[in-house]
């Protein structure tokens, strides 16, 4: 039996707009976001970033859990202060994308967002996993450990 649409975790593009916020979210699985979304464990984020000529998938991570910045240590809760995060998403498992795929290659084609409009954009299961199928046919995935 099919579960409805409601049954499965939100999955969400997150955009990476800086070099320094890349490397960091590949070097400790956890991305600090802006924007206030209901961040549930199982949900899958894709990462996109500007590459080249246009927004592609650099990467993606399941949701293990999602901490308030209340909760976070003293120094990351600062900086999120200071920031406007609203808390850090710990992902139990994280991939790369190489090479990246860009949205336009995606089902995301169709989409009327552009470029920052990505950032925090609710999926449905149906464009999930048709993006990770695209993924898999057209890029390589690698496990960050």
């Amino acid at each position: 039996m099919e579960g409805k649409e409601s049954d499965f975790p939100r999955s969400y593009i997150l955009r990476i707009s800086r070099e320094e916020w890349y490397r960091q979210v590949f070097s400790i699985k956890k991305y600090f976001p802006g924007v206030p979304r209901k961040w549930e464990s199982g949900g899958i984020i894709f990462l996109a970033r500007k590459a080249e000529k246009a927004d592609s998938l650099i990467g993606y991570g399941v949701i293990g859990k999602f901490v308030k910045k209340d909760l976070l240590p003293e120094d990351r809760r600062k900086e999120c202060e200071k920031m406007g995060w609203k808390g850090a998403i710990v992902f139990s498992e994280l991939y790369r994308i190489e090479p990246p795929v860009p949205i336009k290659e995606t089902i995301l084609s169709v989409a009327k967002a552009r470029g920052r409009y990505f950032h925090g954009y609710p999926l449905t299961k149906d464009q999930a996993e048709s993006i990770l199928r695209t993924i898999k046919e057209k890029a390589s995935i690698c496990k960050v450990e």
